[in-house]
C-alpha cells in the first residue's frame, strides 16, 4: 500500500507539472485561430502535437504558464487579423507582426491587453484610423505604426500613454494638426512623411527636423519654416473697423489684441497710402494745370481789355467750381479703385452669400489639402456659414481675363458640378470661394476611409460616383463647351444623394501659364496631353477612364504596382493584369466578395474603363456615349435612365425633381 500511494502521489504530481507546462487552452485555441485565418507564405509548424510554447514566434513565462510574446515579422502573413484571436492572450506584452501583408483596422482586440508594452505593426497595409482605445494600453512603452496606409488625426489620447518611450508614426497618411503630446518618457518620436499641417507643439519642439520632415505644411521649431496664419490676408484688404483684425487662420481672440497690427491692416495701410499718394499726385497736376489756366485767362484778359471786348468771367467762380468738381470725382474714383482692388465678387447663385473680404478673412481656417492648383481651406465664417477658399498658385491671367473667366464659371450649373460662389484677386492674392461639402472627397472615400465605424464604399456607391463624374463632363462638353482639364477622384465630392457627388475645380487650366511645369496629376493625365492649358474633350474622357479605373481596383492610379518593382500607372497595370488573363485579379479585394450580378456589372465598367484610356485619342468614345454605357450597365438596379440624364447633360431636371 505504501508503494501504491507514492505512485499515486507521483502520477498526481506528474499531471501537476504538465498542467503548469502548458499555457491555458484558450490561449492556444486563440493562436491556432489566429493562424488559421491569416494566410501565410511560410509553414511555421504550429503543430497540435507540439506544446504552444515551443511553436515558432511563441514565447512564455519561465513557468510556461502563459504567452508573454508573439513575433512574427516577415512570415508572409497576408490579410485582415481575425477579431478575437489576439485578444484572448491575456497575458502578452510584446507583439510583433511587422513587414508583412496585413490590412484593414488595427484589430480592436489590442487595445484591450493590460500587459501589452511593446506593438510592432510596422510595414503592412492597415488603414483607417488610430481609435482613441489606444489610451486603454497604459503598460505600453513602444507603439510602432510606420509605413502602413493610416489616416484621420493622430489622436489625443496617446497622452494617456504615460509610459511609452518610443512612439513611430511615419510613412503613413495622418493629417491634420499634431496634439500637443506630454510624454516624459518619450525618447524616439517620428511622424515624418505624412499630410500633417499646423505649428508643431512646444512639446513635441525638441525632437530633431527629421521626425517631422516630408509634411510640407507644418511649420515652427524645430523646422526652418516658420508660422504664418493658416488662411493669409490677401493684399489690398480693407483696414477692419471693429478693432478685433482682419488676420486670419484660428488665432485666438487674446492673441489677435496682443497684436498692434494683424497682417490685413497693414496691407491695408500700405493700399491707403499707395492710394493717398495717387490722390495728392492727380490734385498736383489739376491744381498746375488750373493755373496754367489762369495766366491764359489773364493773358486772354489783357487782350480783350486792350480790344475793348469783355473777358471770360472768373469772378463767378466758374474755374474754382470745375476744380473742386473734379478734385471730388478723382478722391471718388481714387477710392472706388481701392474698393475694386479689395472686393470679394460673388458669381451664379454666390450672391446669397451676405460676408465681405473682412469678414472672411476673420473666418476660422483649416487647411484641407494642397493640390495642383493651390491650397484648399476649410473657412467657417462668424455667422455659421462654412465655405471653402482655394488660394490659387501661379496665375498667369490678368485681372479682366480672371474676373472674365470666373463669371463665366459662374454660370455653370448643374448638380454634379461644384458650383463657384466667388472669386477674390490682388496683386499677391487669388481666391476662389465655393461651397463646403462635408462628406469629403472619393478620394479620402476610397483609400482612407476604412477605419473604425466607418463602412467600405460599396458597389453600388461606386457605380453612381463613376455615373455622377460622367454626366458633370458631359455637361461641361455640351452645354459649354468646356474641357474639365483636372479629373482626379479627389476632385470629386460627395454629397448625402450619391447622384448628386459634384467634380470641383474644373475649367481653371486657362488662369495658369501656358507651359507650366505641373505634375501630371497624379496619373490621370492622357499621353498627348503636353501643355496642361490645353486640355480637350479626348483628355478628359482618359482621365475618366482612370477615375473608373480607381473606383474598380481601389488603387491610387500613380501607385499601381505592389510587386515591389516600381510604381506602374493604372491603365498600363490593369492592361497587363488582363492580358494575362487574370481578370478577377484587377477587381478591389472588398468587391469581389459582393460575387453575383455585382461582379458582372465590374467587368462591364472595366470594358468601358479600357476603352476610355485607349493611347489614340480618336479611338475614346464621347463623353455622352460614356454615360449611356454606365446607365445601362446599371439598368436593371433602378440607377437612373438614360432619358434622365440627358435631361441633366442640357441643364433641365427630370419631370417631378429639382436640379
Amino acid at each position: 500500500m505504501p508503494m501504491a500511494a507514492l505512485r499515486l502521489l507521483l502520477l498526481a504530481l506528474a499531471v501537476a507539472c504538465c498542467a503548469v507546462a502548458e499555457p491555458p487552452q484558450q490561449e492556444r485555441s486563440a493562436l491556432r485561430a489566429f493562424l488559421a485565418g491569416t494566410p501565410h507564405e511560410r509553414a511555421l509548424a504550429w503543430n497540435a502535437s507540439t506544446p504552444a510554447c515551443a511553436w515558432v514566434g511563441v514565447t512564455c513565462d519561465a513557468a510556461n504558464a502563459t504567452v508573454v510574446a508573439l513575433r512574427l515579422p516577415g512570415v508572409g502573413l497576408i490579410g485582415r487579423v481575425p477579431q478575437g484571436t489576439l485578444g484572448a492572450l491575456r497575458g502578452l506584452r510584446v507583439l510583433s507582426l511587422r513587414s508583412n501583408r496585413l490590412f484593414g483596422d488595427v484589430p480592436g482586440d489590442l487595445f484591450s491587453l493590460p500587459d501589452l508594452r511593446s506593438l510592432f505593426l510596422q510595414g503592412n497595409l492597415f488603414s483607417g484610423s488610430v481609435p482613441p482605445d489606444v489610451a486603454k494600453l497604459t503598460a505600453l512603452q513602444h507603439l510602432a505604426l510606420s509605413h502602413n496606409n493610416l489616416t484621420g488625426a493622430i489622436p489625443f489620447a496617446l497622452n494617456g500613454l504615460a509610459n511609452l518611450r518610443s512612439l513611430r508614426l511615419d510613412g503613413n497618411r495622418f493629417s491634420g494638426s499634431l496634439p500637443s503630446l506630454t510624454l516624459p518618457l518619450l525618447e524616439d518620436f517620428n511622424v515624418s512623411y505624412n499630410q500633417l499641417n499646423g505649428s508643431i507643439p512646444a512639446s513635441l519642439a525638441r525632437f530633431p527636423p527629421e521626425s517631422f520632415a516630408g509634411n510640407l505644411q507644418l511649420c515652427g521649431k524645430p523646422l526652418s519654416r516658420p508660422c504664418e496664419p493658416f488662411f493669409p490676408s490677401p493684399a489690398g484688404a480693407p483696414t477692419p473697423t471693429d478693432g478685433r483684425g482682419s488676420g486670419g487662420g484660428s488665432v485666438p481672440v487674446s492673441e489677435k489684441k496682443k497684436k498692434k497690427l494683424s497682417g490685413a491692416a497693414v496691407a491695408a495701410i500700405a493700399v491707403g497710402g499707395g492710394a493717398a499718394a495717387l490722390l495728392a499726385l492727380v490734385l498736383l497736376v489739376v491744381c498746375t494745370a488750373a493755373s496754367r489756366r489762369r495766366a491764359a485767362n489773364g493773358e486772354v484778359g489783357k487782350t480783350a481789355a486792350a480790344r475793348g471786348l469783355t473777358p471770360p468771367s472768373t469772378a463767378s467762380g466758374e474755374l474754382g467750381e470745375v476744380t473742386s468738381s473734379t478734385s471730388k470725382e478723382i478722391a471718388l474714383a481714387a477710392a472706388a479703385a481701392t474698393a475694386e482692388r479689395s472686393r470679394l465678387v460673388f458669381v451664379g447663385k454666390g450672391a446669397a452669400y451676405s460676408f465681405d473680404l473682412e469678414e472672411l478673412l476673420r473666418a476660422s481656417a483649416e487647411v484641407l489639402g494642397k493640390g495642383s492648383v493651390g491650397t484648399s481651406y476649410k473657412a467657417v465664417l462668424e455667422e455659421g456659414a462654412t465655405v471653402v477658399v482655394k488660394r490659387l498658385k501661379e496665375v498667369a491671367a490678368s485681372r479682366r481675363e480672371f474676373s472674365a473667366h470666373l463669371d463665366s464659371l459662374g454660370k455653370v450649373d448643374h448638380r454634379n458640378l461644384l458650383p463657384v460662389r466667388g472669386y477674390y484677386f490682388s496683386k499677391d492674392e487669388k481666391l476662389l470661394v465655393c461651397d463646403y461639402l462635408p462628406a469629403g472627397s472619393l478620394s479620402a472615400t476610397l483609400h482612407g476611409s476604412r477605419g473604425t465605424g466607418r463602412r467600405t464604399m460599396d458597389w453600388d456607391a461606386r457605380m453612381r460616383a463613376a455615373l455622377s463624374a460622367a454626366r458633370g463632363v458631359a455637361h461641361l462638353h455640351a452645354a459649354h463647351s468646356l474641357a474639365h482639364g483636372n479629373l482626379k477622384s479627389s476632385n470629386l465630392l460627395l454629397r448625402p444623394d450619391p447622384d448628386a457627388t459634384a467634380l470641383s475645380d474644373y475649367c481653371l487650366h486657362q488662369l495658369f501659364a501656358p507651359l507650366s511645369a505641373r505634375p501630371n496629376a497624379g496619373g490621370y493625365r492622357a499621353p498627348e496631353l503636353v501643355d496642361a492649358r490645353r486640355p480637350t474633350f479626348k483628355s478628359d474622357v482618359y482621365s475618366l477612364g482612370v477615375l473608373f479605373l480607381e473606383l474598380l481596383t481601389g488603387k491610387s492610379p500613380g501607385n499601381a504596382s505592389v510587386d515591389g518593382d516600381g510604381a506602374v500607372d493604372l491603365p498600363r497595370w490593369v492592361q497587363s493584369v488582363v492580358r494575362e488573363e487574370w481578370t478577377a485579379e484587377v477587381f478591389d479585394v472588398e468587391l469581389v466578395r459582393l460575387g453575383g450580378s455585382a461582379e458582372e456589372e465590374m467587368v462591364a465598367l472595366l470594358q468601358v474603363a479600357m476603352a476610355c484610356v485607349a493611347t489614340a485619342p480618336d479611338a475614346r468614345p464621347d463623353t455622352a456615349d460614356v454615360v449611356k454605357m454606365i446607365e445601362e450597365i446599371g439598368s436593371g438596379h433602378g440607377r437612373t435612365t438614360t432619358e434622365e440624364s440627358e435631361d441633366r447633360s442640357r441643364g433641365t431636371p427630370p419631370a417631378g425633381t429639382t436640379p
